[in-house]
């Protein structure tokens, strides 16, 4: 299995995703820890990561897979090192999201679920990021710009 994986990832990150499961292997409840710490590693957690990491802390893969489609921070398909969210719930949607969206989509060059070419972004549409004060919001990696001008959304990339 390691092998596909280092198909996957370097060899560098192959070994740092080792290291967090030998170091939690034997710590209870550390399992969300490892996940998070992985993907930092490797940007996402496809299925045979999840596989691997379940064998090497003895843990059922369907428990390792259930943590990672539980929470929205985990993702099992690649994705930039900064994850564009476009917010598209009501109060953002009325003040021109999909405006905004496709402005960054053509901005950053990719379609929403891609990932630039250099590797640094991708783009998401959310529904709901609870900062509807600030419609229209986006989310840039953990930085977030509310009050949104579609006009000059251009500018928040650039501002990253």
């Amino acid at each position: 299995m390691r092998q596909e994986l280092v198909k996957q990832f370097s060899e560098e990150q192959m070994a740092k995703v080792e290291a967090l499961i030998e170091a939690h292997r034997r710590v209870p409840g550390s399992l969300l820890v490892v996940l998070e710490k992985a993907q930092d590693v490797t940007l996402y957690l496809p299925v045979n990561l999840q596989r691997y990491i379940a064998a090497g802390m003895g843990i059922p893969p369907s428990k390792v897979s259930g943590v990672v489609t539980f929470y929205s921070y985990f993702s099992t398909v690649p994705r930039g090192r900064k994850v564009v969210k476009v917010c598209s719930g009501t109060a953002c949607y009325v003040k021109r999201s999909g405006e905004i969206m496709d402005r960054l989509k053509q901005k950053i060059g990719v379609e929403e679920g891609e990932v630039s070419a250099d590797g640094e972004y991708s783009i998401e549409e959310v529904r709901c990021l609870g900062a509807c004060g600030l419609a229209p919001v986006v989310v840039i990696g953990e930085e977030t710009f509310g009050l949104i001008d579609p006009e000059h959304v251009e500018e928040i990339i650039e501002k990253t």
